[in-house]
C-alpha cells in the first residue's frame, strides 16, 4: 500500500528494478553476455523505474531507455569514428533524448567522449572519459528537472553518487599482538562485522536488512565494488603501457561480473524477508533425566559340589 511505502524507512525500502525488454533476444547468450557489460548503465537507470534494452546503433552497441513521455534515451559509445573498445567499456559516453515521432526533439543530456579535434571545445564532462557514475548522475539530473523519472531521487538520497572527495578510511583497531608494521583489513573487518550481525539475526526481516545493505542497486555494497573494480581499471590504463591496458579489461570484467551479480539478486532481499520462520523445537535439558536404578540382579543358586 502507499501509504505503508511511504512511511518505510529508507534505508529498509527496496529499490524494485523495472522488468527486463521483452523479446526473444533476451534468452540468448549473446544478448545476456552484452546485458551483463551494460548492467552499471542499466541497473540504475531501472531501478529508477526506467526500462532498458541494448540494441545495436550506427556501430556500436547503445543503450535504449524509454521515458514515460514516449522519448527516450541512446546512451552509447563514440559511434562516427566507432569505439574501439569492448562494450560497455568505452573511452567516453554519449546520452541523448530524442522522440520518435518529433524529430525536432533532440538534447544531448551527456557527453564525455574525446574529440578529434584539438582545437574543438570540450564538454565539461569530458574528463570523467568511461566513467558510469557522472553519467548516472547527470541522466538522473535532467530528467528530475523534466518530470520523467518514475522513481525519482528521494531527498537525502543519493543518486549513485558520492562525493568526488575521497572517504576517509575506518579507523583500524588495535589488534593485540599485532606488530606495527602488519596489515589491518578495516574494510575486510567491516564486512566481517556485517556477516556476524547477519549470523546473530532474530529474524529474516532483520537478515533482509541487511541485505538490503549489500544488494541496493546503487549504493548498495556490491554496486560501489563494481565502482571499485571500475575506477582500478581507469587507474591502470593511466600506465599507458600493454600490461596496463590488459589489466584494465580485466578490471573491467570484474566490475561487471559484480554488477551482474547485483542483477541476478535483486529479489534476494524480498524473498528473505517473505520467509516464514519455523516454529522453534522444545530446548531438550542441558543434561538427560536421571533413570531409576535397576532392581540388583538375581544370581542362580551355587548347584551343590560332587562329593569326593
Amino acid at each position: 500500500m502507499a501509504a505503508d511505502e511511504a512511511s518505510t524507512p529508507d534505508s529498509r525500502r527496496v529499490a524494485s528494478l523495472a522488468p527486463l525488454p521483452d523479446h526473444r533476444n533476451v534468452d540468448t547468450p549473446w544478448w545476456q553476455e552484452l546485458w551483463r557489460r551494460h548492467a552499471h548503465i542499466t541497473t540504475p537507470l531501472r531501478a529508477r523505474g526506467l526500462q532498458c534494452d541494448i540494441e545495436f546503433g550506427l556501430s556500436a552497441y547503445i543503450v535504449r531507455a524509454s521515458l514515460p513521455d514516449d522519448s527516450y534515451l541512446i546512451i552509447c559509445p563514440p559511434q562516427e569514428p566507432s569505439s574501439e573498445r569492448p562494450p560497455g567499456d568505452p573511452e567516453g559516453w554519449i546520452a541523448t533524448r530524442e522522440h520518435p515521432d518529433d524529430p525536432s526533439l533532440f538534447e544531448v543530456l551527456y557527453d564525455s567522449a574525446p574529440s578529434d579535434d584539438p582545437g574543438a571545445p570540450q564538454r565539461p564532462e569530458a574528463r570523467h572519459g568511461g566513467s558510469a557514475q557522472p553519467l548516472i548522475e547527470a541522466i538522473n539530473h535532467r530528467l528530475t528537472q523534466l518530470g520523467l523519472l518514475p522513481h525519482p531521487v528521494l531527498p537525502g538520497e543519493s543518486p549513485h553518487v558520492h562525493s568526488a572527495q575521497p572517504t576517509p578510511p575506518p579507523q583500524a583497531r588495535d589488534v593485540p599482538g599485532t606488530p606495527d608494521d602488519a596489515p589491518i583489513y578495516v574494510y575486510g573487518d567491516a564486512l566481517r562485522a556485517l556477516t556476524d550481525r547477519l549470523n546473530g539475526a532474530e529474524s529474516h526481516a532483520d537478515a533482509a536488512a541487511l541485505l538490503h545493505q549489500i544488494l541496493e542497486p546503487t549504493d548498495g555494497l556490491l554496486a560501489q565494488l563494481g565502482e571499485f573494480f571500475e575506477a582500478a581499471g581507469e587507474k591502470a590504463k593511466e600506465a599507458e603501457e600493454d600490461d596496463g591496458f590488459d589489466l584494465s579489461y580485466d578490471l573491467a570484467d570484474a566490475a561487471a561480473e559484480i554488477r551482474n551479480l547485483v542483477e541476478v539478486l535483486h529479489v534476494a532481499e524480498d524473498r528473505m524477508r517473505a520467509l516464514t520462520p519455523l516454529a522453534s523445537a522444545p530446548r531438550l535439558p542441558s543434561s538427560p533425566a536421571r533413570t531409576p536404578s535397576l532392581p540388583p540382579r538375581v544370581l542362580p543358586p551355587a548347584q551343590p559340589r560332587n562329593p569326593r
